[in-house]
């Protein structure tokens, strides 16, 4: 079967999200919960569907190009499945993530849950939330649509024309640009919104969420969920003089986040889970956060997990021929790679990281066309471990030799150091629960073995 070259890059561009309502990134997708050591997903969707009418908040976590974004478009597909409204979002696309407050992130969630509810068809009354909005908007002295001037209102249900239908989601889409883009109009906002934050929840409960829920069950649904993408990547920057950005939001002010009267999911920075604060981060939302870990490609004791180098193989494969059954796609290596131990070799330093991977054989298709030899991948190997190698002090060497050593990480400095450059990795099996191991990438560096 001929390669197609051009499709094959696409589909392995690191920053390609997979979408799960689609057909032809369905074929892309590989399951590697049997190889991360714990059914995340499995578990954040019986979490929803088993609550009955109770609103669950969870936490959701990992490594940033770890797969979080594909999961959690599994998991909308499968609450869809289910007869949930799933409203799924990426935060960034509202929010500065450098500079984020609790504000910002509920008008985020109003915005993204309106248009949805209205592309839907539920009609909605939001009066309180409309005055709200035109305060807003007149303290910025800004020309919002549908929120400049009062808005007639017909019945119980709905606007005066279809043109009104819309003007709640265009005008918080309006403010939220404008605030995304210029940190004076976040600051005046944000000066004006946050002593309204419980007023805030308060609206988008009464206003949105439960006439949204009792139209949606008219409607035959099991109910809303909210799923909100990206906020793991806020900055981990001072916030007040003792807090970091992410201890702020979401243990200071986590308590507010889980006030919504619908399920809902939030990502959160990794770190979160190895800070001082992390029972009370459980306690605040009722649970621990899940973490997705890395696929493994090599087992606690250091063999090969044969399973994980499989399915990372049939990954790429997919990538490859997607409309190609996976158990004959092994037979179109030679396609792509001059010998199938080249192709493992790949997987195997990518450490599980998906986005890795990707970004491993994007370079290799950068420099030359496939099938790849042995040589090209050796090179676009060392290029990927000589660009983090010169990140690391040698003091930091050593706290990687460490977890080498000893298979742990502790503590927030440690995190910062090692997790969030990648230059270790959390795994997990199903007997003994989690380790860290180095990424395999760093572990052939010189400065890792002249000791």
């Amino acid at each position: 079967m001929m390669l197609n070259l051009s499709k094959f890059f696409r589909a392995c561009s690191p920053a390609y999200r997979l979408d799960m309502s689609k057909q032809e990134d369905r074929q892309y997708y590989i399951d590697f919960a049997s190889v991360r050591g714990s059914e995340v997903i499995k578990e954040l969707r019986r979490s929803i569907t088993l609550s009955a009418e109770e609103p669950t908040c969870q936490l959701f976590t990992g490594h940033i190009g770890c797969g979080k974004s594909t999961e959690l478009s599994c998991l909308q597909s499968e609450l869809e499945q289910e007869n949930f409204h799933v409203v799924y979002f990426e935060s960034s696309q509202d929010l500065d993530m450098a500079d984020v407050d609790i504000s910002d992130i509920l008008l985020a969630i109003a915005h993204q849950v309106s248009q949805s509810l209205e592309a839907s068809g539920i009609r909605l009354k939001p009066t309180r939330f409309q005055e709200l909005l035109k305060s807003a908007a007149n303290l910025l002295n800004a020309d919002i649509t549908g929120i400049k001037g009062n808005i007639p209102m017909v019945g119980d249900v709905g606007f005066s024309s279809q043109e009104d239908q819309f003007a709640l989601s265009f005008g918080i889409g309006e403010i939220t640009a404008k605030a995304k883009n210029s940190r004076d109009v976040r600051a005046l906002l944000r000066q004006h919104l946050e002593p309204r934050v419980s007023k805030i929840i308060e609206a988008i409960n009464k206003e949105l969420i439960e006439p949204a829920q009792k139209q949606l069950k008219q409607k035959g649904k099991a109910g809303l969920v909210v799923i909100i993408d990206n906020l793991d990547r806020i900055d981990n920057t001072s916030k007040l003089s003792t807090r970091t950005q992410p201890e702020y939001l979401f243990v200071d002010r986590g308590e507010q986040l889980n006030k919504l009267k619908c399920h809902v999911i939030y990502t959160i920075p990794l770190i979160l889970t190895f800070s001082n604060d992390k029972e009370t981060l459980s306690n605040r939302f009722g649970s621990p956060a899940k973490l997705l870990p890395m696929v493994r490609v090599t087992e606690r004791n250091g063999k090969v997990c044969e399973k994980g180098i499989d399915l990372l193989r049939q990954m790429v494969l997919a990538r490859a021929f997607p409309e190609v059954e996976p158990q004959k796609r092994v037979s179109l290596i030679p396609e792509v790679f001059e010998e199938s131990q080249t192709l493992d070799r790949l997987c195997q330093v990518s450490g599980g990281h998906v986005r890795n991977l990707l970004i491993l054989l994007s370079n290799c298709i950068q420099k030359d066309d496939p099938p790849f030899s042995h040589n090209l991948i050796e090179r676009v190997i060392s290029e990927r471990r000589n660009e983090l190698s010169k990140a690391i002090t040698p003091s930091e060497w050593e706290l990687i030799r460490q977890v080498a050593k000893h298979k742990a990480v502790r503590g927030e400095d440690e995190y910062q150091i090692l997790l969030r450059s990648l230059f270790v990795f959390e795994y997990c099996d199903e007997r003994q629960g989690n380790w860290f191991d180095i990424n395999p990438i760093l572990a052939e560096a010189k400065e890792l073995n002249d000791v």
